[in-house]
């Protein structure tokens, strides 16, 4: 089964060219360690939310912008052995002393995806959001999930992702559970669309809010916690892109 380490990461706007060369320093090693993509997604629409946003969830200054990544393996047990040989290479190591960010204010986690998908290609923009869903309503949130998913890709997107949380570690200064408040009966799930272009998110996002499949009676997690944000791919490996 396939698995995500997700990210979202606060930059300052003027070492974007700096974190850019960075990824693609990194994405060739994570490649050799079992990686089979590796994408880093520039803040481009991410709004301020009235309880929590992508913003405060990790603790952005007036100059950063907020970055939205992930990893993705074809298992856990892959990925497991590919943080461990990262811990221990020089290279990495080499690339960690030199961070164009507060590595410190960076949240990380795994995830177990649910993969929606319509056709092959590498998006040109991507709507990422941090969603807290109660433990209990794992299967609700999924059913659900997968409806809107259906009308998202009907309506343009290239492919949809869901990831539940799977190891997400505690932060000392902020984290995933932290970013949208989760209690400790809920989990927090990674999720994305891709699109061809932001045009046609916009397009696309328009065409599904006037379906009826959009606005189920109702959404087994709390809304008002749910943080999000429009971004632009930055890197995609293993096909780069520029921005």
């Amino acid at each position: 089964m396939a698995y995500i380490d997700g990210f979202v990461v606060a930059v300052p706007a003027a070492n974007k060219e700096a974190y850019r060369q960075a990824a693609l320093a990194a994405a060739p090693l994570y490649r050799e360690f079992g990686a089979t993509r590796f994408v880093e997604c520039w803040g481009d629409d991410v709004p301020e939310g009235k309880v929590t946003d992508l913003r405060r969830a990790v603790k952005a200054e007036p100059e950063e912008v907020i970055v939205f990544s992930w990893i993705e393996y074809p298992s856990k047990a892959v990925r497991d052995e590919a943080n461990a040989k990262a811990y221990r290479d020089p290279r990495m190591e080499a690339l960690g002393a030199h961070m164009p960010f507060d590595g410190k204010r960076m949240i990380v986690g795994g995830f177990v995806p649910d993969l929606h998908e319509r056709g092959a290609g590498r998006p040109g923009y991507v709507d990422g959001s941090l969603v807290p869903v109660p433990v209990g309503n794992k299967e609700a949130y999924h059913a659900i999930a997968s409806r809107l998913a259906a009308v998202l890709l009907e309506h343009g997107a290239m492919r949809v992702v869901d990831a539940w949380g799977d190891d997400l570690p505690d932060g000392k200064l902020t984290d995933f559970k932290g970013a949208v408040k989760a209690t400790a009966e809920e989990q927090v799930v990674f999720a994305w669309v891709e699109w061809p272009s932001k045009a046609a998110r916009d397009a696309g996002w328009g065409k599904a809010m006037a379906d009826s499949r959009m606005h189920p009676d109702n959404v087994p997690y709390d809304e008002g916690r749910r943080t999000h944000g429009g971004f632009v791919p930055i890197l995609d490996e293993p096909t780069a892109t520029g921005a």
